[in-house]
């Protein structure tokens, strides 16, 4: 008789179809996790477990910046400058959040003056850097190296969003991306963000950026359609003269105008 996996319990092919079956197909979240007497099937408390391990592993596993740094190098915006925050460790960063938005020392961040800066910075998730950064930060540049100018990137370890004003600042860009790894979940643990800041500074508040969040492909954004939204907040921003809440990502609805057909990659 053979065994069939669905959602990490074995079941024949003989057994009725789970209420939850279909529904678990559209969703990562836990749903219809069943019962054991007064608690969880064994399977669903393992699976919890590992998940939990695997989002606490995410948040303390350290970039391999030297990696990251090959990767990024291959796509011709120049070597990229290393810089790291106040916090001395991974611990000192967990419990000073304030620490991850200064900068330790900007002395080899070069002035370029370009109309685009991107940070790479691990933030909560070095392991979703590692897996996404570099594709990302390729889908990025094809996107949009054909009308602005990119500064060499910098990536930026035990750093908090706002450690990239700072960096932005040093080198004179125009609108500020930052890349950084997003808290792990309990469904996933290697989730890549987008910060957009137009006019970066220091003081800039999260009110003055826009967001582009659950890039993960293949189960969350692609990198293509992530890099589109972007795009398009460039435009919206340099039109508007600023980013944030008063600026709208307008790129669903111009793609399903055009008749264009939405994917995540």
């Amino acid at each position: 008789m053979s065994l069939e996996k669905r959602a990490g319990t074995a079941r024949t092919d003989t057994d009725p179809p789970d209420f939850w079956d279909e529904l678990r197909l559209s969703t990562q979240s836990r749903i219809g996790l069943g019962r054991a007497g007064d608690s969880l099937p064994t399977d669903r408390v393992l699976e919890f477990r590992a998940a939990h391990a695997a989002a606490r592993d995410a948040v303390h596993l350290p970039l391999d910046a030297d990696e990251l740094a090959r990767q990024v190098e291959a796509f011709g915006l120049g070597s990229p400058v290393r810089v790291t925050s106040r916090a001395g460790s991974r611990a000192e960063y967990l419990r000073r959040p304030d620490l991850g938005r200064l900068p330790a020392d900007l002395a080899g961040v070069p002035h370029s003056g370009a109309d685009l800066g991107f940070v790479l910075g691990d933030g909560l998730s070095p392991r979703a850097l590692m897996d996404h950064g570099a594709g990302l930060l390729g889908a990025l540049a094809e996107e949009l190296s054909d009308r602005y100018s990119l500064a060499p990137p910098v990536i930026a370890t035990e750093a908090r969003v706002a450690l990239g004003d700072h960096i932005a600042e040093a080198m004179g860009v125009r609108t500020l991306i930052v890349l950084i790894g997003e808290r792990p979940g309990l469904s996933v643990a290697d989730s890549l963000g987008i910060y957009l800041t137009h006019l970066p500074r220091a003081g800039r508040t999260d009110a003055d950026r826009n967001c582009v969040s659950n890039i993960h492909p293949p189960e969350g954004l692609g990198y293509a359609q992530a890099a589109k939204v972007v795009a398009g907040l460039v435009s919206g921003a340099r039109k508007l003269g600023r980013s944030g809440v008063d600026l709208k990502d307008t790129s669903r609805s111009d793609a399903l105008s055009s008749g264009e057909v939405l994917t995540l990659d």
